[in-house]
């Protein structure tokens, strides 16, 4: 290869202190590309079903991919890998800004940090030294002092990646967070408190080196004549944020409301994008080598509410507002603002909320329970509160993170049937009964629920990719053909999530000849389309050996019954259930997999995998 990466990964042992550089073969590269793809095959070596999630034997594993730290649209992003305490198996995340081109201006492709440190430390690489620094002076703080204060002693060049004190605290719902009140997010699985684990407040990165492009003449061609339709095509996101969406979604029963158990709701333009931008929005920002600019900068001035800070993007509104039925814009952008300060992720956070108002609805707890709030349906005040809660680890909030999966347990009775989750992973919001598709890329989802793993919906709406036989949108309720359309859906977001290229590009046109034409440019490999997509397939499966090493198997790939057997009564989507048995017998087949879920051996054996289980 003759550009993309420095081929230096980067490994700290924060338990003796240890610093020193790996560097790995090309074909790791070529094999699994890098981001999601590459931090797999580390957690896959170095960690087993029996490794603590908590413990310092569990890596923690920040990656870059090749197109990190180029102009590549959009390829500001990067990767963080763990075994999940939250879920228990194979945890990630991914984050868009500028920590990413920042760690690569370093001049390395990722970071490997293992073991753990007897008091609170960060990392600073900067100027050709890896230091590990003291952080007494910023435990405790938020997200944002600590990314302020840290600006104040090495300058403003630096970018920060941090936990808030949720992450300090281990609460399970912990995210890991970047560029300051920007607040680029890795959100889910619950890295945050694996960082804390480590006693790791921080990871700061400062370069200037050059990213080597094999062909950059070659490379600024080929975005140029793809740049202006993507802009196009994504001009509503520019406008309005990710929220662009959120009316149109709602009326096609997409929209997540009252913990689920909702139909319709006709509050749902007063929190939409629109209404944020007529009203609390100051200014937008993009990501590194972002084209599309969805960023929020909003204020609200005075009032309970009052903040200065990053807008919510639309899993906010729909799990601090609709799962909740709030629909006061300016408390879910409150609400947001905490969870970014805490260092939570909001997408569990509401969803650990919203099972709690309807436990309390149901009679299963009461004010005994909550310390005397009022924890009903619509109350900004008490999801403020919650949120508060949860950060601190204090009341409920205590129990709640955990995870809706393990507080429902410790609750007991009928809590269980009202914990909406998949492998431990509380629903995004996204219903499944609105796009069948989604219920089997749940069900099938390496990190538990999420719709990003598959982005199936995307191909049931507007974006195609007629090379890999999506000429136009998919019909959305269709219940057969969907486990081969499911299987390349992920191996698709395994290439992206390995290359770091933002998702949303597909709703701008990005095609794989596109991918394929960048990665030669950038790296001097001329990849065919089969080549690709076996990367792709590669890592998928081996995320999935991972989780059959912790114990995963069909009987964990299915999603909650309220799902697949209470539909909703009005709406866009009215009395569709998705068919997730017969469409699990379509899956296995297409993937290579036994009828338990297990990849075959000659699965396996053909990919380059090692058999093992």
């Amino acid at each position: 290869m003759k550009g993309g990466y420095w081929r230096k990964i980067l490994r700290i042992n924060l338990s003796d202190g240890r610093v020193w550089e790996q560097t790995p073969d090309e074909d790791l590269y070529r094999k699994y590309i890098g981001g999601s793809g590459i931090g797999a095959r580390f957690l896959y070596d170095l960690t087993d079903g029996n490794t603590d999630p908590l413990g310092p034997e569990n890596p923690l594993i920040f990656m870059t991919g090749p197109f990190a730290g180029t102009p590549v649209p959009t390829s500001g992003r990067h990767q963080v890998i763990a075994k999940s305490p939250l879920t228990g198996i194979y945890g990630e995340g991914d984050a868009g800004g500028t920590w990413g081109p920042g760690l690569k201006r370093c001049g390395y492709d990722g970071i490997i940090i293992e073991g753990a440190s007897d008091k609170p430390v960060y990392v600073l690489v900067s100027e050709g030294r890896v230091r590990i620094l003291d952080a007494g002076d910023l435990w405790g703080r938020d997200t944002y002092e600590t990314d302020q204060k840290l600006k104040e002693i090495h300058g403003e060049n630096i970018v920060v990646s941090s936990i808030g004190p949720s992450g300090e605290k281990l609460i399970k719902l912990s995210a890991i967070m970047h560029d300051g009140s920007d607040a680029r997010v890795v959100g889910r699985t619950g890295l945050g408190a694996v960082m804390g684990s480590k006693k790791l407040k921080a990871v700061v990165v400062s370069g200037n080196k050059k990213v080597p492009v094999a062909d950059p003449e070659g490379l600024r061609n080929s975005i140029k004549e793809l740049v202006p339709t993507m802009v196009q095509k994504t001009l509503g996101m520019k406008q309005h944020g990710t929220a662009v969406g959120t009316v149109a979604t709602e009326r096609i029963g997409d929209f997540p409301l009252k913990n689920w158990a909702g139909s319709v709701w006709d509050k749902v333009e007063n929190i939409s994008g629109q209404r944020m931008t007529e009203t609390i929005l100051t200014g937008r920002y993009f990501c590194g080598s972002c084209v599309i600019g969805c960023g929020r900068e909003v204020e609200i001035k005075e009032g309970p509410y009052r903040m200065k800070g990053a807008g919510p993007e639309y899993e906010a509104l729909g799990m601090l507002g609709g799962m909740c039925l709030v629909d006061n814009l300016e408390a879910i952008a409150y609400g947001g603002e905490l969870c970014n300060r805490y260092g939570l992720d909001v997408i569990s956070t509401g969803g650990a909320i919203a099972f709690a108002m309807e436990l309390y609805e149901q009679g299963i707890i009461d004010k005994k329970d909550t310390g005397g709030l009022d924890l009903e349906w619509g109350s900004a005040e008490a999801m403020i509160e919650m949120v508060h809660q949860i950060g601190k680890g204090e009341g409920l909030g205590r129990l709640l993170g955990h995870g809706v999966r393990e507080a429902a347990r410790r609750i007991g009775g009928r809590a269980p049937a009202f914990a909406i989750h998949t492998k431990g992973l509380e629903f995004p919001a996204h219903d499944p009964r609105a796009f069948n598709s989604i219920a089997l890329g749940y069900a099938t989802s390496n990190r538990g629920a999420c719709h990003l793993q598959a982005a199936s919906h995307m191909f049931e709406k507007t974006a195609v990719m007629p090379e890999l036989g999506i000429p136009e949108p998919k019909e959305r309720f269709r219940t057969d053909d969907q486990g081969e359309f499911v299987k390349v859906c992920q191996d698709l977001m395994c290439i992206l999530d390995s290359l770091k290229v933002c998702k949303f590009t597909l709703y701008g046109g990005l095609r794989t000849t596109h991918v394929r034409e960048w990665l030669k440019c950038v790296t001097g490999w001329d990849m065919d389309l089969e080549e690709l997509m076996a990367a792709g397939e590669r890592i998928f499966n081996l995320k999935r050996m991972y989780n059959v090493k912790c114990g995963i198997s069909r009987k964990d790939d299915t999603v909650p019954e309220r799902i697949l057997k209470q539909p909703r009564t009005e709406g866009g989507a009215k009395d569709n259930l998705p068919p997730l048995e017969s469409m699990l017998e379509e899956y296995y087949p297409a993937r290579g997999w036994d009828s338990d879920g297990v990849p075959l051996r000659e699965t396996i054996e053909k990919l380059g995998l090692e058999w093992d289980l």
